[in-house]
């Protein structure tokens, strides 16, 4: 099945229950955040440059970023059970908005922590934004659809992946930055001007999506978007108790150690590029752009494949292949374990959508709660990107830190063993 088929076989769905307008307006929500993710590698280099960082303090960028996930996902599911997915996805998109708005006083101040708490707003809205869309696909259509349909939304997320790099590329790093030597030849007076003009760079960029998205939030106001009920039983458990529902628990696990590997593997591809190879940031952003485009494909493909193959048992292969490609970035070296890192972004591909699917499988009128604790698991996100940072910093050797990713994905193959003898959901 190809994608105008796909395409064709969600709008069949939709008009019966007259989804096809919300499935639109939905899955363009998932190219915005997909989009504002993949700048995240850019801007990691080029406050690394402009701010002289170690590996460790720019992946608090990631932590920034995906603290907000954790603290905001439960929130947000409250939100949504009490006002619904419409009034969750306008206060999502208004936070998104405001955020990169604050990346102007940001640059101005000349500030590396305004900037990780102008991404901390953002990333709030994103996470209430995530804890809306992801369940909202899987129930606008056929049930036994859900994980195919979510693919194909999320496949959108990495069409963003694979044009975010090349857009920040030329926006942000503009020339490539000087070196720490550089810097130190420079008066303090001429090293603030240096700065100020890097950390300038990012404000046009955020200027302009963050008009685009109050654009965005605008429509979302005047636009009817049906509430549908996955259950007409009222939630009776909390959120503890909803980690012991059905699959929930194990997804959320799965979930938080898959969303660090991945979060690892883009932030720190530029960063692998200049440490493993000396590639300068000017050439390694076509490489990001790469791996974001094998990202959309594996998405596209993904939801071909599984016409035919289960979405867990594809989830299962895909993180052995994963594990091996992993394995090679640590013991490999030369301009082959770079090949393997944007490789791994197509295997990668199907693993957030799939997880959330299988995770909230079965969970009926728990649903919104479970989606806001697999939306909370991508804390790992914020966790462990700054370990494998630590592991280089105190090795020197980049390769090395990518044994985490090789652990994370070890546990995503755990989770789809989990499912061998279950009936496919696809």
């Amino acid at each position: 099945m190809n994608n105008a088929q796909t395409g064709s076989s969600l709008s069949s769905i939709s008009r019966k229950k007259n989804y096809g307008l919300p499935l639109i307006l939905i899955t363009s929500l998932f190219f915005f955040w997909g989009f504002i993710h993949n700048l995240d590698p850019i801007l990691i280099k080029h406050l690394r440059s402009a701010f002289q960082l170690s590996h460790f303090q720019a992946s608090l960028v990631d932590s920034a970023v995906f603290a907000a996930y954790f603290l905001l996902a439960i929130p947000a599911g409250i939100i949504i059970q009490k006002y619904g997915y419409k009034t969750g996805i306008l206060t999502g998109l208004f936070f998104f908005a405001a955020g990169c708005f604050l990346f102007i006083p940001a640059a101005n101040t000349i500030s590396y922590p305004f900037f990780l708490g102008a991404l901390f707003v953002l990333s709030c809205g994103l996470a209430i934004l995530e804890t809306a869309a992801n369940p909202y696909i899987t129930i606008l259509g056929e049930p036994e659809k859900a994980a195919q349909r979510l693919n194909f939304a999320q496949s959108f997320n990495g069409l963003a992946a694979s044009v975010a790099p090349i857009i920040g590329g030329i926006f942000i790093l503009g020339e490539e930055p000087k070196s720490q030597e550089e810097l130190s030849t420079l008066s303090e007076t001429a090293k603030l001007v240096y700065i100020q003009a890097e950390t300038s760079l990012v404000k046009g960029p955020y200027l302009i999506l963050g008009l685009i998205l109050l654009l965005v939030m605008i429509l979302f106001l005047f636009i009817k978007l049906p509430e549908v009920s996955e259950n007409k039983e009222k939630s009776t458990k909390n959120f503890l108790q909803v980690l012991g529902v059905k699959n929930v628990g194990w997804g959320v696990l799965a979930q938080f150690f898959y969303i660090g590997a991945q979060i690892y593997v883009f932030s720190f591809l530029l960063v692998f590029a200049e440490d493993a190879i000396q590639m300068k940031g000017q050439e390694a952003k076509y490489y990001a752009g790469v791996a974001g485009l094998l990202f959309m494909i594996g998405r596209f493909a993904g939801t071909f494949f599984m016409k035919y193959i289960s979405p867990q048992k594809l989830l299962g292969i895909y993180s052995v292949i994963s594990i091996v490609l992993s394995v090679w970035i640590v013991i490999g070296s030369g301009i082959s374990t770079l090949y393997a890192l944007v490789l791994l972004t197509f295997f990668m591909s199907i693993m957030f959508p799939t997880i959330f699917a299988l995770g909230i499988e079965g969970a009926a009128s728990e649903t919104k709660s479970a989606s806001s604790l697999l939306i909370m698991s991508i804390v790992g996100g914020a966790i462990i990107p700054p370990i494998a940072s630590k592991i280089t910093d105190i090795s020197g050797n980049i390769h090395l830190s990518y044994v985490v990713p090789v652990i994370c994905f070890i546990i995503v193959f755990l989770f789809s063993l989990r499912f061998r003898n279950k009936k496919s959901i696809q």
